[in-house]
């Protein structure tokens, strides 16, 4: 039944890649723990004690967070509930389990003085990589899209004449991100170096690799730690980062918390909010820092 919901996950929620890696990762990794410790047969006899017992493992041996774990149940969650609307199973083993609490750490992002030094042009070589590397990073903090939205992009999803991004993020939910003007003419410079770099080449996607084929996730990856390493000693420095900067310096400087949600695609304000803890946080250190009776006991 596994390659039964592989392919409904494919075709009928249209999820991302991505996600189906990770469901199936995750549903087969639970399988052989079940099958070797308790010697299931089928999934038919999974009960909440073999998934709390799954929990305990992965928590007390493996040392996994419990943001990891949740992840792992989230899939177990989806892959029972599919069993059950096709009357596989009679109920779904899931519901009694009690997942572990988890602290919601800020997202860590790269203060806008440092991202202001990133994009000085002598951190980027003058041949073409070199600046399709500055553009890719300028439309990863300037639109907060994720890294597969990014290499998803084609010629066709930036509009010249409104100057903005349609892009197709998850559960192939579009939305339009519009940019600045400033922007608008790198991406000018870009169209033409691509031009020039393959001029014939039939390839509809907007950021190509030096051989003029599609980006993939490593080399995104690797180009922006490449970057942030010059301007930042933060641990985490990835696409992600760059669009938690991109999110946190809309809240700071006092964009609505309901356009950001649209300009990051979530589905829900709850995601979002997390960004505004950020702006709470740094309200706290200026009223610390200048009211004067913040510092009496």
């Amino acid at each position: 039944m596994l390659e039964f919901f592989i392919k409904y996950l494919q075709f009928e929620k249209r999820s991302s890649a991505h996600t189906i890696i990770a469901y199936k990762n995750d549903i087969s990794k639970f399988w052989e723990f079940c099958s070797e410790k308790y010697c299931l047969a089928s999934f038919q006899e999974v009960r909440h004690f073999h998934i709390r017992s799954w929990v305990v493992e992965l928590m007390q041996v493996a040392k996994i967070e419990p943001r990891s774990i949740r992840r792992k149940i989230s899939s177990l969650k989806a892959y029972f509930k599919f069993l059950n609307s096709r009357g596989e199973i009679s109920e779904n083993p899931c519901t009694k389990l009690v997942l572990p609490k988890m602290g919601r750490p800020l997202p860590e992002f790269i203060p806008e003085q440092r991202l202001d030094l990133l994009f000085l042009k002598e951190n980027f070589s003058d041949d073409f990589n070199g600046f399709r590397d500055r553009v890719i990073l300028e439309v990863l903090y300037a639109t907060g899209m994720r890294r597969s939205e990014l290499i998803q992009l084609e010629l066709t999803s930036y509009s010249t004449h409104g100057k903005y991004f349609k892009i197709l993020g998850k559960g192939k939910k579009e939305r339009i991100v519009p940019i600045a003007p400033y922007l608008a003419n790198i991406l000018e410079d870009y169209f033409k170096k691509r031009a020039e770099k393959f001029p014939n080449l039939m390839s509809q996607y907007l950021f190509l690799t030096n051989k003029g084929e599609i980006m993939y996730d490593k080399l995104v990856y690797n180009l922006v730690r490449k970057y942030l390493s010059l301007v930042s000693t933060a641990d985490k420095k990835s696409p992600h980062t760059l669009r938690h900067s991109f999110a946190t310096h809309l809240t700071d400087n006092g964009a609505d918390l309901n356009a950001v949600k649209e300009l990051l695609g979530h589905s829900s304000l709850a995601a979002t909010q997390i960004y505004s803890h950020n702006s709470i946080e740094k309200l706290k250190k200026v009223y610390a820092s200048a009211h004067p009776k913040s510092k009496k006991t």
